[in-house]
């Protein structure tokens, strides 16, 4: 088996997807290794759920997020358009079990607070880090193409997470933990 390092990110450099040495702090990087990072918080958010609806949606969800990856991780050629990392059906579905588990849950009380059971927490965690994502893929697309679709794709997968979230605090019977304003 061949090695797994290979000590060309020794002076902080690595490569894109074509070969071209960048920086590791720029910002396509940041925005691909933001997509990595909620890729693995959702691994672990998996780990914890018990249904297996929600877990092929996130199976699902990572198997998009790596495309998105890859995807940000190459520089478009000029004259050449970066493939779609994203469907229309990847987000329309993400909208269609939202709204069924949606149907299922109490209607709204108030602002919800990070907590309640291991996988709604996790699923909270999993929101806030996909919002990252988002800002720093918005970051890059002011100085980059991002193809159509990923902005989307991660806004509605952060609103998923928050309904997964509710749903998972609710079929375990817990009430959710709602913000108490100061006084």
């Amino acid at each position: 088996m061949a090695k797994i390092y290979t000590k060309t990110g020794d002076e902080g450099m690595t490569s894109l997807v074509g070969g071209k040495r960048v920086r590791k702090d720029c910002t396509r990087l940041e925005a691909y290794g933001a997509v990595d990072e909620l890729n693995s918080h959702l691994g672990l958010l998996m780990a914890s759920l018990s249904d297996e609806t929600a877990v092929n949606c996130i199976m699902g969800c990572q198997n998009v997020l790596f495309c998105v990856g890859a995807v940000l991780a190459t520089e478009a050629e000029e004259g050449k358009d970066l493939p779609q990392a994203v469907a229309p059906e990847d987000i329309s579905a993400l909208e269609r079990q939202m709204d069924e588990w949606n149907a299922t849950l109490p209607g709204w009380r108030g602002f919800v607070l990070p907590g309640g059971v291991e996988s709604a927490a996790r699923a909270q965690v999993c929101r806030a880090v996909c919002r990252r994502a988002e800002r720093r893929i918005l970051a890059l697309a002011q100085e980059a193409e991002v193809p159509h679709g990923v902005v989307q794709y991660v806004n509605r997968l952060s609103d998923f997470l928050f309904v997964l979230a509710l749903r998972e605090n609710f079929l375990a019977g817990r009430d959710e933990i709602l913000w108490q304003k100061s006084r």
